[in-house]
């Protein structure tokens, strides 16, 4: 049976036919398959939606699991890995000493526009990362190539690493290459890239980069390696420093040198074929050895340097005022002359800046690892007896009370101060001399003479006053002794005392530690009057030098302790001082140990190694009196020892009674300033001449007083001198 449909169309053959049922028409089917498929596009865009928010909601289970992965990391961890060696560097930042890190890793600051040459850095950037300046932690095209050959050759051939992704590997090393970590890496680099600018990540890189052992960073490597700063480098060191930190174990120069030397030449090859080295140059870096051994680290001023981190504990980088150059100069000169003069003997030296007070150069020792030397033990901070090196000052403080002038005249001969009856060096005595030559020459009688006038209290006062700790034996008062080295300082000490002389009679203590801030905060220390000062510097320019030394170059002073045990040399021009200590540590005596022959000649090869001419001591200042004897006052010519100020007859000693010493006195102020003020004495023998802060200004009248015109505000010396020397001084406060 047939089924005819509405429209008269056969059904096909594969429709099946039963009774009753019709196939609906064209239009009819139309309508139908319009109702269909609009339900099956209805359950289509539904299908999508669900799809899409599928899709949405698995991205922002990615993105929340990422970003608590990510926040998992925690911080990245700059504060450890700023962490270097302690540093002493030198005034203008070159490195004196390095200390090992607790772990015993060498790491050093590093400015890579300052202190690391040009040539390394471009070829680091060509070797390991062309777009460093322009990706932002992590190099697209790296990657995409590093994929690409893990894809041809199923392993990892290089890692498509950029130097900040290789820094974040150093902040948390991985012992496993692994996808994880590359990721790890990668989002620690986008970190380090908001962090830091490109010049810190490179200093962080350089200063965290493995070269084997114990050696991290360009500046530890080059030293250890090479012997010098990474400033000057050349193109074999500079390519074998590239290539040690990607393997830096397997490269070590002093367990592997024939491997590191195939991992250069192939970063040499890789430099020609970028074009940044031409085939010549490479041909001969290669012909360059590779080092074999370490070299020791650089261990220059190390009692400074022990001192300074002793001093300071919380700063990496420490300053000192030292000269690198200068300290290497004396270190060496130590070093020869202390071998020269006996296998136990230490030599000490300190240079100084007159002007700043800044100390230049410290040798403590001749050798720091020298046991028979005590070779850690600072000589330059060993009490220890300074012999006659105190002797200017003595001249210096009787200069500045008036009563005698370098060409006043005076007796060397036997002579006792109660139970104390100095003698000379040489036990021999001069008769009547110059004042002048009296200090050249190191006389001892007329210094125990003048310290008697100036009063040893005094001296020890001032000096003290001046940043000279003295040290005297317990419970004893300073006397007369003292002139001769009866007392203990130090080398330190001695210098500054010294380098106050060369500045005019003040000065700053000592410094060789700097302030953070380059600030400064020391007051000065006052010695002596300038004239005065003046007056003892231009003596002892004219100290005899020691053999084959020339004449009137230096002003110094040298010394010798008792029993020969401590040779000392002192000087300066008109831009440094030197201190020089010759001796044992341990005190002992050694036999013509003597400060002219042994601490001398040590002296002025110290002047010379500093590599500066010497510069003239300064001009006379106002008011200093320079005239020949026959042209000085009458009181001036002799000086009279302290016992003649009684004279026989009745005569009464020299006494200025009005003002009385110490006290205050009103200059006046507005329309009734005070035009003069009177000084009267008592005693003395005429004529008697009157001196303010040490000059002349004319002779007091037959009424024993005079009227002198108040030089300002602040403390005035006056001074009162009759016809037989004698002197009395007093200390006004002018206000």
């Amino acid at each position: 049976m047939s089924t005819v449909t509405p429209d008269g169309a056969e059904p096909p053959p594969h429709a099946p036919s039963w009774p009753g049922l019709y196939r609906p028409s064209t239009a009819a089917r139309e309508v139908v398959d319009g109702r269909h498929n609009a339900g099956h596009d209805g359950r289509g865009g539904r299908r999508l939606i669900k799809t899409t928010a599928i899709a949405a909601a698995v991205a922002v289970i990615v993105g929340v699991v990422a970003a608590a992965w990510v926040h998992s990391l925690g911080p990245l961890p700059l504060a450890q890995a700023k962490q270097i060696s302690t540093t002493v560097v030198d005034r203008n930042g070159r490195l004196l000493r390095a200390y090992a890190m607790a772990d015993g890793r060498w790491r050093l600051p590093v400015n890579a526009k300052t202190s690391v040459d040009p040539t390394y850095l471009d070829l680091l950037q060509t070797y390991e990362d062309k777009r460093f300046q322009q990706h932002h932690g992590v190099d697209p095209l790296a990657l995409g190539r590093a994929a690409l050959q893990f894809v041809r050759r199923g392993q990892i051939v290089s890692g498509g690493s950029t130097i900040t992704m290789q820094l974040a590997r150093l902040l948390e090393p991985r012992q496993q290459r692994s996808l994880t970590a590359k990721i790890r890496q990668a989002v620690r680099a986008f970190q380090l890239e908001q962090q830091l600018s490109k010049d810190e990540i490179l200093d962080l890189y350089l200063e965290l980069a493995p070269f084997g052992g114990n050696l991290e960073g360009i500046r530890a490597a080059s030293i250890a390696y090479f012997g010098k700063e990474p400033k000057r480098l050349s193109l074999a060191e500079s390519a074998l420093l590239v290539a040690l930190p990607q393997s830096p174990e397997t490269r070590r120069l002093d367990r592997h040198p024939a491997t590191a030397r195939i991992a250069r030449d192939r970063v040499l090859d890789r430099m020609v074929r970028e074009g940044r080295v031409s085939a010549a140059d490479a041909s001969q870096a290669k012909a360059v050895a590779v080092p074999k051994l370490r070299k020791p680290m650089p261990v220059l001023a190390p009692h400074s340097a022990d001192q300074a981190i002793a001093t300071i504990k919380d700063r990496p980088i420490i300053r000192l005022s030292l000269d690198a150059g200068i300290q290497r100069a004396l270190e060496s000169l130590a070093r020869d002359r202390a071998a020269a003069l006996g296998s136990n003997i230490s030599v000490g030296i300190i240079a100084v800046d007159n002007d700043s007070g800044d100390i230049l150069a410290h040798v403590g020792s001749p050798d720091y690892f020298d046991d028979r030397r005590a070779g850690q033990v600072d000589m330059t901070r060993a009490v220890r007896s300074p012999g006659s090196t105190l002797k200017p000052f003595i001249y210096g403080l009787a200069f500045e009370d008036g009563f005698v002038h370098p060409d006043s005249l005076i007796e060397d001969r036997p002579v006792r101060f109660g139970a104390y009856a100095p003698e000379n060096f040489d036990m021999s005595f001069q008769g009547t001399v110059p004042v002048r030559k009296a200090l050249q020459l190191s006389l001892n009688v007329p210094a125990i003479a003048l310290l008697d006038r100036v009063g040893a209290s005094r001296l020890s006062s001032r000096l003290r006053q001046a940043g000279g700790h003295l040290i005297l034996p317990s419970g004893e008062a300073p006397g007369l002794a003292m002139g001769l080295g009866g007392v203990g300082i130090t080398l330190r000490d001695l210098v500054q005392l010294y380098a106050s002389l060369a500045r005019g009679g003040s000065g700053k203590p000592l410094r060789e530690i700097l302030q953070a801030d380059g600030g400064d905060d020391r007051e000065m220390l006052r010695l002596m009057d300038p004239v005065a000062a003046w007056q003892v510097g231009h003596v002892l320019l004219g100290t005899p030098p020691p053999e084959n030394a020339a004449a009137n170059r230096l002003a110094f002073k040298t010394g010798t302790s008792y029993g020969y045990r401590d040779a000392w040399s002192v000087g300066f021009d008109g831009r440094m001082t030197i201190g020089v200590w010759v001796g044992r540590p341990d005190g002992a005596p050694v036999p013509g140990l003597v400060g002219r022959t042994a601490a001398a000649p040590i002296l002025f090869d110290a002047f010379a190694r500093t590599g500066k001419l010497p510069q003239p001591l300064p001009k006379a200042p106002k008011g200093a009196l320079i005239a020949s004897n026959a042209k000085l006052p009458l009181p001036l010519r002799r000086f009279r020892p302290f016992g003649d100020l009684i004279r026989p007859g009745g005569e009464q000693a020299l006494r200025i009674q009005f003002p009385l010493n110490g006290s205050r006195i009103d200059a006046g102020s507005g329309e009734n300033p005070l035009a003069a003020m009177p000084v009267r004495v008592a005693g003395g023998v005429a004529p008697m001449t009157m001196l303010v802060n040490g000059t002349a200004v004319g002779e007091i009248d037959g009424r024993r007083q005079r009227l002198i015109d108040p030089p300002g505000p602040g403390f005035v010396r006056l001074t009162v001198m009759d016809a037989m020397g004698a002197a009395d001084t007093v200390v006004v406060r002018i206000q």
